[in-house]
């Protein structure tokens, strides 16, 4: 026998042998098992899980109301037909609507406000500043700010896209009312107080009008 088929047999001798070897040391698989610590997952899984990531609950919404009520279907329909709205940003404009319309108000200054209001909201609180006139009572008021703020409640009506939104608030203010001879009758200079609101603001969602107006006001 020539010398390289001597090698050829030799090399497969230890290749036999450290596979049997081999075999006893790891074992042999049998029916499933999942892949590897190390064994990285198909491709089709990471597409899938990035899926359910991206339609998962949108926060700007579930971060205000439940999941499952009847606001978030709403405010997700405002969404559907503005995807630029954003339910953050709206109330972050709530705060600042309360205090310019709370303090035209406590001032009389109702023209600064008017694009802001419904007409009928309007109306009444022309009257009463209108009533405080004729009294002769006149308000000294200054806003501390908005302690608590909220989403109250989201209803959409999809034939007219007339979207409502309520805010609850607790806002801080000094006010103080004096008569016609300057005298005190409501409040104490430099003491505050606190005031519980919620506003209902509407729009007509898809429109060129950017402003929510006031419609109605409660506690």
């Amino acid at each position: 026998m020539n010398s390289p088929i001597l090698q050829l047999l030799v090399l497969a001798g230890i290749a036999i042998f450290l596979i049997l070897r081999l075999k006893r040391v790891l074992g042999t698989r049998d029916g499933f098992e999942g892949p590897t610590r190390n064994t990285p997952a198909p491709e089709t899984s990471r597409r899938r899980e990035f899926e359910v990531i991206q339609g998962g609950p949108d926060h700007d919404i579930v971060d205000h109301v439940p999941e499952d009520s009847e606001a978030a279907g709403a405010l997700a329909d405002m969404k559907r037909i503005e995807p630029d709205f954003s339910v953050t940003g709206f109330l972050q404009g709530a705060r600042g609507a309360y205090e310019m319309i709370l303090m035209a108000f406590e001032r009389g200054k109702l023209d600064e406000i008017t694009p802001f209001l419904d007409r009928e909201v309007y109306e009444t609180f022309a009257q009463v500043v209108d009533a405080r006139e004729q009294q002769g009572l006149s308000i000294e008021a200054e806003f501390i700010g908005v302690r608590e703020l909220s989403l109250f409640d989201a209803k959409f009506d999809a034939n007219t896209r007339r979207a409502e939104i309520s805010v609850r608030y607790v806002g801080e203010l000094i006010s103080v009312v004096r008569d016609s001879n300057g005298e005190i009758v409501e409040g104490v200079p430099g003491q505050s107080k606190r005031q519980k609101d919620i506003w209902t603001y509407e729009r007509i969602m898809g429109s060129d009008d950017p402003n929510w107006r006031l419609v109605a006001t409660g506690e």
